[in-house]
């Protein structure tokens, strides 16, 4: 058994898997108390061989998630820093580790899976978005904030862009909560179908959109072009990167 771990910037996402594949899978918010639904979530499953985790968050959350771990399983948490390259995905970075590790390994997923050439878009706190060919080379990137965040900021930043319920996403809105909720989701959807087309002659002139994070089921709706839905695509990149280095061993 592996235990894989995804540290996003909203929540922890986690899972079990055995060489016949998923075990168990479960998730927790950084505003939950994260050490208490872990041990909860954990209670009754036999220690992992492996434990291997991909983190985005401040190195305080990781090391307490290693310490959940350590207590749990009486296991070392190794971490996976984005390299240069790895299971057939060239990193475009020039400094390799400062691409989003959780960027390398939705590219490690989609090319493990047949769906280069694409284009990934991460749809969470950040949106970001990666250029991937079939041969697997990063062509770099874009990030810019999520819609969620893209309201947040502009309502932080506005005296009287007030609202006072949910906004609905609409073509055009009439008052301000559906305008900025609107504005915000449509700005999203239109970054991601510019980029598609700026990057699609290098990608052979039909790349897929592969849609993860999230806010991918929310954004896909507003999306002219057909999506590939990404749900856990870090975990499952960080499954390929596991399998590649840390074999699982037949039983005898």
């Amino acid at each position: 058994m592996r235990l894989l771990l995804d540290l996003g910037n909203t929540r922890l996402k986690w899972a079990l898997r055995d060489s016949d594949g998923w075990h168990a899978q479960g998730a927790v918010g950084w505003n939950e108390d994260v050490a208490l639904s872990l041990h909860e979530a954990w209670r009754g499953f036999d220690a992992p061989r492996d434990v291997f985790g991909a983190s985005v968050v401040d190195g305080a959350r990781e090391a307490q998630v290693a310490a959940v771990v350590a207590a749990c399983f009486s296991r070392t948490l190794e971490w996976l820093r984005t390299p240069s390259m790895a299971c057939g995905v060239i990193n475009a970075y020039p400094e390799p580790a400062r691409l989003g590790v959780d960027r390398f390994l939705a590219m490690v997923a989609a090319h493990a899976e047949g769906l280069a050439p694409c284009v990934l878009a991460g749809a969470g706190t950040a949106l970001t978005l990666d250029a991937l060919t079939a041969e697997g080379r990063h062509l770099g990137g874009l990030i810019a904030p999520g819609p969620q965040l893209m309201q947040q900021a502009l309502l932080g930043a506005t005296a009287r862009v007030l609202v006072d319920r949910p906004g609905e996403v609409l073509e055009v809105a009439d008052n301000t909560p559906d305008a900025v909720a609107s504005g915000c989701w449509q700005a999203a959807a239109a970054l991601i179908e510019r980029f598609v087309a700026h990057m699609s002659p290098e990608l052979g002139g039909a790349p897929q959109l592969v849609l993860g994070g999230g806010d991918a089921e929310a954004l896909q709706p507003l999306l002219s072009m057909p999506t590939t839905l990404s749900p856990d695509s870090v975990l499952r990149g960080l499954a390929v990167w596991s399998d590649a280095h840390s074999p699982f061993v037949p039983a005898l």
